[in-house]
């Protein structure tokens, strides 16, 4: 883990991703990349785009750079190299081009989540991220001053299309010497027996080097909310799920529980790409 993305619009969540990046950053002697996007109307664009900055967004981004520094001068950045970059694009778009570019290991975002309406048809950046990166990514909902992950919950069918995410699901836990808790969830419409279950998680588990794991099975009327209450009843520190990145009409009909998980959860929630 060499290098971690953050996105900041300079809100105060993005600032409590910034703050846990920073803890990441020194355990694993890993660059920090700060990322603010300047999101602007498409007339702007097509200034940008011939080569004309107008005096307006020479303002802004004046004004970011200026902020960007500020927070670079933070103490909790002390001994971490940050550097800093400012792009003219819509910040989903920005975010992905980025990441890709400079092969970030992770990306860390803040969110205050999405609901009703909003989640509906717009979603957060966030949600848009996790659906859409190749490398894993990490929310964060509210301060965390002694970011730890004693605890930390994955959850899964455990079918064969999970093994390659999972690697680097136990190389984050053994990184962070946590107790892997991994979950079975099962509801009335997808329900399997005690027995099937576990030796499901078994056989899966025999295939990786976890340095500490538990298997448990969590019986509840939908998948999001048996995490969220099996989370809850271990005082979990992070929830980790892996996501299809469904998009178009699937991801309107199907939906995604680790986009929904990024939404309500209160806890951090990391992704991984299958």
């Amino acid at each position: 883990m060499k290098k971690i993305l953050i996105p900041t619009d300079f809100s105060d969540n993005a600032e409590f991703a910034l703050k846990v990046a920073a803890q990441i950053a020194k355990k694993n002697d890993a660059e920090i990349i700060l990322l603010h996007m300047l999101e602007l109307p498409h007339q702007a664009g097509d200034a940008i785009g011939s080569g004309h900055i107008i005096p307006e967004l020479m303002f802004f981004k004046n004004a970011a750079i200026k902020k960007l520094e500020d927070l670079m001068d933070e103490d909790y950045l002390d001994g971490i190299n940050v550097s800093e970059i400012i792009q003219f694009e819509m910040a989903f778009e920005g975010i992905m081009k980025i990441s890709e570019k400079n092969n970030v290991d992770l990306i860390i975002m803040g969110s205050h989540g999405a609901s009703g309406f909003k989640e509906m048809f717009i979603g957060s950046n966030a949600e848009k991220v996790v659906r859409n990166s190749e490398v894993p990514v990490l929310v964060i909902k509210k301060e965390q001053p002694d970011f730890k992950v004693a605890d930390f919950v994955f959850a899964s069918d455990f079918s064969d299309e999970i093994k390659k995410p999972f690697e680097k699901v136990v190389e984050f836990a053994n990184r962070f010497d946590s107790t892997l808790h991994l979950v079975m969830i099962t509801t009335p419409n997808n329900f399997k027996s005690t027995p099937v279950s576990e030796e499901i998680m078994r056989k899966f588990a025999a295939n990786f080097t976890i340095n500490k794991f538990e298997t448990h099975i969590y019986n509840e009327t939908n998948v999001e909310k048996g995490i969220l209450n099996f989370a809850d009843s271990i005082n979990a520190d992070l929830i980790g799920m892996s996501t299809h990145g469904r998009k178009g009409l699937s991801h309107f009909f199907n939906g995604s529980i680790s986009e929904d998980l990024v939404n309500h959860s209160s806890l951090p929630v990391i992704t991984f790409k299958i």
